[in-house]
């Protein structure tokens, strides 16, 4: 999955494990939930971690949601599930790896 490159060019919040936002594993890197969105750090800035593509998670059962048992995360216009080490977002009936 390719992640677009937005540069958060006024972040000038140093994110980090006491800085007080959730961290969330994601691939290679480790976002920051902050303000609504998610932050990674790349090449001395911060980016917003966005995903370039709409991937469906195929076969999961689960339905996330309040007293689910897996951390929520606010991301923009709505809700992140941490589950099997990535993120999950409902969309039209299914969710979304993110």
């Amino acid at each position: 999955m390719t992640t677009l490159h937005h540069e958060h060019p006024t972040h000038k919040h140093t994110h980090g494990p006491s800085c007080g936002h959730r961290a969330v594993s994601h691939g290679d890197h480790v976002d920051y939930a902050h303000d609504g969105h998610l932050h990674r750090e790349h090449s001395g800035h911060w980016d917003e971690c966005e995903s370039a593509e709409h991937t469906t998670h195929d076969g999961h059962a689960h339905a996330h949601g309040a007293g689910c048992g897996h951390d929520s995360v606010p991301h923009g216009d709505h809700v992140d599930y941490l589950h099997d080490g990535h993120r999950h977002a409902e969309h039209d009936g299914h969710y979304d790896d993110h």
